[in-house]
């Protein structure tokens, strides 16, 4: 017999899987609210006021991010053992599968779990979020015992900068809406449009209406048409290298080469008036 359940499930954990593979599997995992809004809304808030039964609130800024600045961009990684600290105060350890969801398709959760999954550990998003979960909700929080989780630098292989942005040989995704790629809006960025030869994917196109991923072939057909093939060095920004992760697990989701977080993102990149920038729906 198995004795350690949970590392079976977690070998072979996915980049995203549904309620029903979470109902089959609650007790092999920690479920990761990782709520956040963009318009300064409560992520904390709105995990007590109701959250998936057992699951941890996750807290973007504190745990997922370091401090903001224009040469780092509005959400640089944190150091690797700030990280470390926000994962054991939580209970969450080092093997300890992950499962995390926002209400948002997970565009937000999304930043944990790639940092997860790019360290080794084991993370999935919940498809669908809060809304595909049919169940009663809670509010009492947890009471998980601090856990052992080592702290393992970023793979500099899965991270680009601004000249890797800007590389004409790399496929560059821009993750953000249409609205803001096109520069028509920039509501929290220094300047409006995208850089110079991305590609707009928004990652919100990989869902359906009900906030779930669409299936692999659309994906394949998205990414594709986006010039992103088997073997090429793709980039993902978006703002503040958030939404920009839910890209990358879908490039997983749907079997094509793992690409490369640019954290600053567009926050960072467009906080110097001296690089290049493009608008309008071309990449150019």
């Amino acid at each position: 017999m198995d004795a350690d359940p949970g590392r079976r499930v977690a070998a072979v954990l996915p980049p995203v899987v549904d309620v029903t593979w979470v109902r089959e599997h609650r007790d092999e995992v920690v479920l990761a609210d990782v709520r956040w809004y963009l318009d300064g809304r409560s992520g904390r808030a709105a995990y007590d006021a109701g959250h998936l039964p057992g699951a941890v609130f996750v807290d973007l800024d504190r745990w997922l991010a370091a401090h903001a600045g224009p040469d780092a961009g509005r959400h640089p990684l944190p150091e690797p053992e700030v990280f470390a600290e926000g994962m054991a105060a939580l209970g969450i350890g080092d093997d300890d599968p992950v499962v995390a969801y926002d209400d948002a398709g997970g565009v937000v959760a999304a930043r944990l779990v790639w940092m997860l999954r790019v360290t080794g550990h084991d993370a999935a998003l919940l498809d669908g979020g809060t809304a595909a979960w049919d169940g009663p909700l809670e509010q009492a929080v947890p009471n998980r015992a601090p856990a052992v989780f080592t702290a393992r630098p970023w793979p500099a292989e899965r991270l680009a900068g601004v000249d890797d942005a800007l590389d004409p040989d790399a496929v560059v995704l821009d993750a953000r809406d249409p609205e803001r790629y096109r520069g028509d809006r920039e509501p929290v960025d220094p300047r409006a449009g995208h850089v110079p030869g991305a590609v707009n994917v928004p990652c919100r196109a990989n869902l359906d209406a009900d906030g779930r991923f669409l299936p692999v072939e659309q994906l394949r057909a998205t990414f594709a048409a986006a010039g992103v093939t088997a073997d090429s060095d793709v980039v993902s920004y978006c703002g503040s290298g958030v939404t920009a992760c839910h890209n990358l697990l879908a490039l997983e989701l749907a079997g094509l080469p793992q690409g490369r977080l640019y954290p600053g993102s567009w926050s960072q990149y467009s906080a110097d008036p001296d690089r290049p920038v493009a608008v309008g729906d071309r990449p150019a």
